[in-house]
């Protein structure tokens, strides 16, 4: 009589804007060590999703995500013998890889759709948890900015030398895009992720192989970037500006953050080459700007919880010191009063000078001195969930 296929836990960690796939350094490898000597009668992989494109709407880079995940989990549950939703998926994203997976999340579980409409049926692929790893749900801690302030004018003088050399248009006049159709970036992602696990599921069930994609870098690569071409109406951020609770110095100071990463390039490219930097900024712009969606983000959050998924979001924590006499967190979190509060676990940093290095860091002992409390109970949650 055979014995019968272990189960199968794939955590999947997709990088936040601008990281790479290796933005979570080792964490990923010594999390499956730990997971495979933790979890009795379970084979555990983790993949890191490829890098990919931060900008233009976050449904779109959902979309890719969503249909890179479905082939992999047809792949690995065909590969381990196992039916349709055997092998439990694990999302865990750092900083706004975080939103990525809560969409994809919510695409694949139709969390928009009516209770009746839900019941009875099972999430696929299985997604039993969504791990955030600081995680800006809430959007991005005002103070972030203020401690960071010096160098945030340094970026955006250099910015703003680009955009008197190349003939950019005003910074601070200029608001952070929305999409383009109006539409929620939850409702967009819920519409393209739902395509995306529906075109395989008929793909299945008429009898047709994921394709030949047998090679381990044909299976894990993400989709290509296309972006949609779009004619540049810098006068519709200026009518948004007012619809938007930001101030005009925070989106200038994101701005110049941006645009100062094409600055430092510029000796390296042609003038009719960075002629299209305004293009460049405002995709960019357009990606981060779901971090000023307050309604937004509040609606992601609380459609998270509801779907009844493990969710946690691990935040890190600066504790007070004799020049900073509060505490500091990288994300604005929930109070405590609210529901979603206890879904926020504190990941205390002692050794980072800021937000932004606790932020970038975390996935390394030199950098976080609460790795490997972390990377305890992320195993803790994961034993929860699967």
């Amino acid at each position: 009589m055979s014995s019968l296929p272990p189960e199968l836990v794939l955590c999947v960690f997709i990088h936040g804007f601008k990281g790479t796939d290796g933005t979570f350094c080792g964490f990923p490898e010594r999390l499956k060590h730990v997971l495979n000597e933790t979890l009795q009668g379970t084979k555990v992989e983790c993949v890191v999703f490829p890098s990919y494109e931060t900008r233009g709407d976050l449904a779109e880079a959902t979309a890719r995500f969503v249909s890179w995940l479905t082939e992999l989990t047809v792949n690995l549950e065909s590969s381990h013998n196992l039916r349709a939703g055997g092998a439990k998926v694990v999302l865990c994203g750092h900083s706004m890889g975080g939103l990525l997976a809560a969409d994809a999340l919510l695409g694949i579980a139709g969390a928009e759709s009516k209770d009746a409409d839900r019941q009875g049926k099972m999430i696929w692929p299985r997604i039993v948890a969504c791990i955030g790893y600081d995680t800006p749900y809430l959007g991005l801690h005002p103070n972030v900015f203020k401690h960071s302030m010096n160098q945030m004018n340094t970026y955006i003088d250099a910015a703003k030398a680009v955009a008197s050399e190349f003939g950019l248009f005003g910074l601070a006049a200029s608001p952070v895009p929305t999409s383009a159709t109006g539409a929620s970036p939850q409702a967009q992602a819920q519409a393209q992720a739902s395509g995306q696990v529906q075109k395989h599921a008929r793909a299945q069930s008429e009898g047709q192989r994921p394709g030949s994609r047998t090679e381990k870098e044909r299976l894990l690569a993400p989709p290509p970037y296309t972006p949609t071409p779009k004619p540049l109406d810098t006068s519709s951020w200026t009518k948004q500006l007012s619809s938007l609770s930001i101030s005009p110095t925070y989106v200038a100071a994101a701005a110049g953050t941006l645009l100062a990463g094409a600055a430092a390039g510029t000796a390296y490219y042609k003038r009719q080459d960075l002629a299209g930097g305004w293009q460049w900024a405002s995709e960019h712009l357009q990606y981060v700007g779901n971090l000023w969606d307050e309604k937004g983000l509040k609606r992601r959050l609380e459609l998270v919880i509801s779907t009844g998924v493990v969710f946690r979001d691990f935040y890190t924590l600066l504790p007070a010191s004799a020049l900073h006499p509060t505490e500091r967190t990288f994300s604005i979190l929930p109070p405590s009063s609210s529901p979603s509060h206890p879904h926020f676990v504190p990941q205390t940093n002692k050794v980072a000078k800021d937000e932004i290095e606790a932020h970038i860091g975390m996935f390394e002992p030199k950098s976080n001195d609460g790795y490997y409390e972390m990377g305890l109970e992320v195993v803790r949650v994961i034993g929860e969930a699967v």
